[in-house]
C-alpha cells in the first residue's frame, strides 16, 4: 500500500471506537537504515477546533490491527501510547 492511499484513513481506537485522527494530518516515524514505519505520531489538536484539546501521541505500528477501505484500527493500552510533553 502506498501512503498517498493510506493520507486520508481515519484512525480509530478500537477499544472505544474514539476518532483520535486522520492518517494525512499526522507524521509517520520512519527508521532510518530500513525505512519501516516505527511508529504514528497524531498531533496535539481538536476535532475540527472544538473540544478539548489533547497532546501529541505516538501510538507504535505494532499496535495497528487492521487498515481498511476508509479507517486504520488501532488497539493500544494506555503503557503504549506516549503523550510528548508530559
Amino acid at each position: 500500500m502506498r501512503l498517498s492511499e493510506m493520507s486520508g484513513k481515519e484512525i480509530i481506537g478500537l477499544d472505544n471506537g474514539e476518532r483520535l485522527g486522520v492518517i494525512g494530518d499526522s507524521d509517520l516515524e520512519i527508521h532510518s537504515e530500513t525505512g519501516k514505519i516505527n511508529a504514528i505520531i497524531l498531533p496535539g489538536t481538536s476535532f475540527f477546533g472544538f473540544g478539548k484539546k489533547r497532546e501529541e501521541m505516538v501510538i507504535p505500528w505494532e499496535a495497528v490491527v487492521t487498515i481498511g477501505e476508509d479507517m486504520v484500527i488501532i488497539h493500544v493500552n494506555k503503557n503504549q501510547v506516549l503523550q510528548e510533553g508530559k
